[in-house]
Parts: structure tokens; C-alpha cells; sequence
């Protein structure tokens, strides 16, 4: 069993940087691959990154590349989501996920088994 809580959302001005931490509780997380969804008001649930279990590079979605970036520290059980150059279409609940030695198919959400709470991400223009 995985835990996951996320922090870090808040109110931010368009332009502005958020970073987001994802920690988890449990054994091995070095061996999860998580990744990062949001759902914003409305519309479905996206990927937006994953840090795959064998500490490849990040995959990110098109959609956020360039301005998020991420990484993860195992000796934390803690991923990390550096958003900036925000935009308000960035406005979001987001999630952190985990899967047990995932190493494909990134943005399949029913792939993950382990989901956070979510936390707000609210941009204003």
C-alpha cells in the first residue's frame, strides 16, 4: 500500500511558479513510477508528467512541456512538479498517482492503483 499526499497548490497571477511535492508513505517507493494528472472545472482528468521507476528522464505532456518541470527523490519518497510561466488554463485540481514498476503508457490513468487527495492550483489572469 501506497500513500500519496500532495502540497504546495495555491492562488498564483498568470506568469507566476508554483511548485508542488507529492510525498508518499510505504516501502520501496523507488520502485513506483508516478505521475502527475490535473482536473480542471468541468473537464476530464489529464496527465501532465511521470517519473518513471528506473529514473529515466520525465515524460511530460505537450501541453506543459517547457514550463513544468519535475523530478524525484527517492531517499524523500517525494516527487516534485515546478510549474511556471502559469497560465489561467492551468487552473486545476492536481493529483500525484503511483503504479508498482510501471514502464510504459504513461497517461493511462487506470494504470495507476495509488491516487492523492489532490490539491488546488488557481491561476488568475
Amino acid at each position: 500500500q501506497v500513500q500519496l499526499v500532495e502540497s504546495g497548490g495555491g492562488l498564483v497571477q498568470a506568469g507566476g511558479s508554483l511548485r508542488l511535492s507529492c510525498a508518499a508513505s510505504g516501502r520501496s517507493f523507488s520502485s513506483y513510477t508516478m505521475g502527475w494528472f490535473r482536473q480542471a472545472p468541468g473537464k476530464e482528468r489529464e496527465f501532465i508528467a511521470a517519473y518513471d521507476w528506473r529514473a529515466a528522464t520525465p515524460y511530460y505532456a505537450d501541453s506543459v512541456k517547457g514550463r513544468f518541470t519535475g523530478s524525484r527523490d527517492n531517499a524523500k519518497n517525494t516527487v516534485y512538479l515546478q510549474m511556471n510561466s502559469l497560465k489561467p488554463e492551468d487552473t486545476a485540481v492536481y493529483y500525484c498517482a503511483a503504479e508498482w514498476r510501471k514502464y510504459s503508457n504513461y497517461a493511462s490513468q487506470k494504470e495507476y492503483s495509488y491516487w492523492g487527495q489532490g490539491t488546488q492550483v488557481t491561476v488568475s489572469s
